[in-house]
């Protein structure tokens, strides 16, 4: 629940706050590495300082007891030994007789203390050891012995007070404490300036979505002067907009034609309706008018299945049964049942060539039936439909020619579009509802495929099936 509810509150901050608590944490630990290193490189470097003190003054130490001719004499020559001690009032000596342990001479107590116990130190010329006086005092000594002028040697304890390294490094620390916030509270600032200011053009981008409604879908975002990050953001948004504006735009006219596709069947069924119920009627004229009323009932349930179908091809809601369909077969199936209506006309539909795609067979039989009856409907009489089948390198053509009115180039580029027709009356009176090129593109687009119409001097019209090649992927397609 804790866990819950930290994830919450961070994900509640903004983008500029949390930008500024990460550089103030990564600040926290940079700074707190380079503060413990640096505290570690300044104690070494006043632990050299004072190791190198010690051993300066131990060299002139020993040259003074060189000059000193006995150990009698150690204690009358006491100037001698003090003169290296001034201007040092941390440095602190200890004269003593090895043999007896005797303190010859001694500048403090401290000096005394620290040459009055034999044990404590190994007594060494180089080694350097660090230790607590009685009066809490942090010393290092340097311990050791040298000769006399008569060669007897004498006992030396040269002591150095470290407190003044002590608060040296306890300004460090406490100069450390009182700025350490303080800087990062300055990253922290500084990280969330730069970053509010850096994210300024999202503000752009929350403006302009709060701002989009249905009537002003065209608005678009500036992307000059922009960051390459946001660069693209800002052109991937504004291609989003576009999509929606299209698909908006789509929407609006798929109903307005939807609506009036529906208003003529409606007011038929409801004029028929109207006029049968003015006067009194026999019941042949009933019936005549319920046969009617049928027939424009059949159109409507056309109508809504095959929008139903589109809707749901064009959001592939319905998986492809996808198997090895052989078209001249199937084009030959759909020839032979639309034979009675095409011998009608003086039709005849003639299938060649041969080619096998990877497809669902219903949908192709109901593509391939589409445009058959939609040849059928368009050619002149006494005249033949060609269904022609070809297979290239990455794709399969299935090509359905008719001759009848040559089609311009504008109606050609809307040819595929829903409710779309070049005769809108004559369609009506075939009984259309202008969904069937719609549904043989949404068809070929769920197959990865296209679907073209070709219009040439004299009349003739080809429609054409692009499937992909078996075994090819769509992006094979040119």
């Amino acid at each position: 629940m804790t866990r819950g509810w930290r994830f919450s509150y961070w994900s509640r901050n903004s983008l500029a706050t949390r930008i500024a608590l990460a550089s103030a944490f990564f600040g926290f630990l940079m700074t707190g590495g380079a503060i413990v290193a640096g505290f570690y490189a300044l104690s070494h470097q006043l632990d050299a300082r004072s190791a190198a003190e010690l051993l300066g003054k131990r060299d002139l130490l020993m040259h003074v007891l060189s000059e000193i001719p006995s150990l009698e004499a150690v204690d009358p020559n006491k100037h001698r030994f003090g003169d290296l001690l001034i201007g040092h009032d941390d440095l602190h000596l200890a004269l003593a007789d090895p043999v007896s342990g005797k303190i010859l001479t001694s500048f403090s107590p401290i000096a005394t203390q620290s040459a009055s116990a034999p044990d404590a130190f190994p007594v060494s010329s180089t080694s350097i050891q660090s230790w607590t006086a009685t009066t809490g005092e942090r010393l290092s000594t340097l311990r050791g012995s040298s000769p006399v002028a008569n060669g007897m040697t004498v006992q030396y304890a040269l002591s150095l007070d470290r407190r003044h390294d002590r608060r040296l490094l306890g300004g460090f620390i406490k100069t450390t404490l009182v700025g350490w916030p303080l800087l990062l509270l300055v990253v922290a600032l500084g990280a969330w300036l730069n970053a509010r200011t850096s994210l300024a053009p999202l503000r752009r981008f929350h403006r302009l979505a709060a701002s989009i409604g249905a009537k002003s879908l065209g608005r678009r975002i500036s992307s000059s002067g922009l960051p390459p990050e946001l660069y693209e953001l800002a052109e991937e948004f504004n291609r989003m907009l576009e999509r929606i504006d299209a698909g908006y735009q789509r929407l609006q006219d798929f109903s307005g034609e939807l609506a009036h596709e529906m208003r003529t069947p409606v007011a038929t069924l409801m004029g028929r309706t109207q006029v049968a119920l003015s006067h009194p009627r026999t019941s042949a004229e009933f019936q005549e008018v319920l046969e009617g009323n049928v027939e424009e009932l059949e159109r409507l349930s056309r109508l809504i299945s095959d929008m139903l179908f589109i809707a749901r091809a064009d959001h592939n809601e319905d998986p492809l049964n996808q198997e090895r369909v052989e078209l001249a077969q199937e084009a030959q199936r759909v020839a032979d049942y639309l034979s009675l209506i095409a011998e009608e006309r003086g039709l005849a539909v003639e299938v060649t060539g041969k080619a096998t795609v990877m497809a669902d067979r219903l949908l192709v039989e109901r593509a391939i039936t589409n445009l058959v009856s939609n040849a059928i409907r368009h050619a002149v009489a006494e005249s033949k439909i060609r269904v022609a089948i070809s297979a290239g390198d990455n794709s399969v053509t299935l090509a359905v020619t008719n001759h009848g009115d040559a089609i311009a180039p504008e109606h050609l580029e809307r040819i595929f579009d829903r409710f779309y027709r070049i005769d809108s009356a004559r369609a009506r009176l075939d009984g259309g509802t202008g969904l069937g090129l719609a549904i043989v593109r949404s068809i070929m687009l769920a197959h990865g495929g296209q679907a073209m119409a070709q219009s040439r001097s004299g009349g003739e019209v080809t429609f054409m099936l692009i499937f992909p090649a078996a075994g090819v992927s769509p992006s094979g397609l040119s």
